[in-house]
């Protein structure tokens, strides 16, 4: 089963945000999140709140998702109003899961369309929606592309059928460059997410798989360290000893690899788990979250981020789609971040960008720790001469172990 939503303070029924939400807001780009949370099969390490048709009980309709959806836009546009906010277009859309093709591009474009109704589009706004390979075809992409979307992420993961086997993917590989080929004569940017350190994948199997996704020549790649999570497949797996565990230093060399390969190509780092071909080509979605801009998350689970007021959607597709038909918030909760949490949660995120972060806006303590950084190979020396803290590779590695520093007093 996905993982439980976290506690927070009650949400009100009407959605209507406190005043903090719209403190500066115009300054901030709003983005949307959109959540369509069906698969066909549940991938063992998946902890996403996803479903398949079997898990399913009634009023949870995949033909009804999209009108479902679009009724929380609706939600969504009149509680930002009567928030106070100020109006502003679309600059990103994502449409995530889950397998959001499982439906018919025509309902992804539906969705995409209320949005554009409710806020409008910023000038030159990406648009992008997740694709597992196998859930697309020549016509699917171009409805989409036609439809407005600007961008696809094509779940590859793996080129090695025994690694997408333990992963339970049910693409062939072979699938994947005609997906792309498929993507590309849309005119839709292409990016593709691979996963490293699944149990029983080689050092050679992993170079397999990035040297495969670079002969494709992608506008992107993401690529993830697997973690297990408890109460997955995968997790049950390895306790009963059915596969081998994950060594945190084969996570290290594979990453290393990845990023010597993926530069010889030409796509550079622009954050911890994420490379581009150009700037322009670099996910403005997900920079979205780690810039700490605006967003509302639609959908079963989804979460959502407002000037510092973060909630999260009642998980259950019926139990999501009930609330929206009663009028009500689909919200399960809420919370409203201090200041102290803001600035954690901004050096959490700015650190893990190419960017990095300014020095002379982080605390007396953490500059303090600047030198030793330094001297430990974790923050670029010359970077830091400029007044920018920027990992090294050695400091993506250990991203986390920077942050700490950074917070510890």
């Amino acid at each position: 089963m996905p993982s439980a939503l976290p506690l927070g303070d009650p949400a009100p029924g009407d959605g209507v945000l406190p005043e903090q939400a719209a403190e500066g807001a115009a300054g901030r780009m709003f983005s949307l999140y959109a959540h369509i949370p069906f698969c066909a099969v549940r991938c063992g390490y998946c902890d996403f709140n996803t479903y398949t048709a079997t898990e399913l009980g009634g009023g949870a309709s995949q033909d009804a998702y999209a009108a479902t959806a679009a009724s929380e836009v609706s939600f969504a546009a009149r509680a930002m109003q009567e928030s106070g906010l100020p109006e502003r277009k679309l600059g990103t859309v994502f449409f995530g899961g889950g397998t959001p093709t499982l439906l018919p591009a025509r309902d992804l474009v539906s969705v995409l369309r209320s949005a554009t109704d409710a806020w409008g589009l910023a000038e030159n706004a990406e648009i992008t929606t997740e694709a597992n390979p196998d859930s697309v075809s020549p016509d699917s992409l171009q409805e989409l592309a036609d439809g407005g979307f600007t961008r696809v992420s094509f779940g590859m993961q793996s080129a090695v059928p025994h690694v997408l086997q333990v992963l339970d993917r049910t693409h062939e590989p072979a699938r994947v460059p005609q997906a792309i080929e498929w993507a590309r004569n849309a005119g839709l940017k292409v990016s593709v997410d691979l996963i490293y350190g699944t149990p029983g994948e080689s050092e050679q199997d992993w170079e397999i798989s990035v040297r495969t996704a670079l002969s494709y020549q992608p506008d992107h790649i993401s690529a993830y360290s697997l973690i297990v999570e408890d109460g997955t497949k995968l997790a049950a797996q390895i306790r009963r000893g059915q596969v081998p565990g994950i060594e945190d230093d084969d996570h290290a060399v594979k990453y290393t690899l990845a990023d010597e390969l993926f530069q010889a190509a030409g796509l550079s780092w622009y954050e911890v788990s994420n490379w581009a071909r150009t700037p322009e080509d670099a996910c403005r979605h997900n920079l979205a979250y780690w810039h700490g801009d605006d967003w509302w998350g639609i959908g079963p689970g989804a979460h959502s981020h407002i000037g510092g007021v973060r909630w999260w959607n009642v998980k259950h597709p019926t139990a999501y789609a009930e609330r929206l038909a009663r009028g009500l918030s689909p919200a399960a909760g809420r919370e409203t971040l201090n200041d102290e949490t803001r600035e954690m949660e901004r050096i959490m995120l700015l650190t893990r960008l190419s960017g990095g972060i300014r020095v002379d806006s982080l605390s007396a303590p953490a500059r303090r720790s600047m030198p030793q950084l330094i001297a430990d190979e974790l923050v670029d020396g010359r970077a830091a001469f400029t007044g920018v803290l920027q990992l090294t590779l050695r400091g993506r590695l250990l991203a986390d172990a920077v942050v700490r520093r950074l917070l510890s007093d």
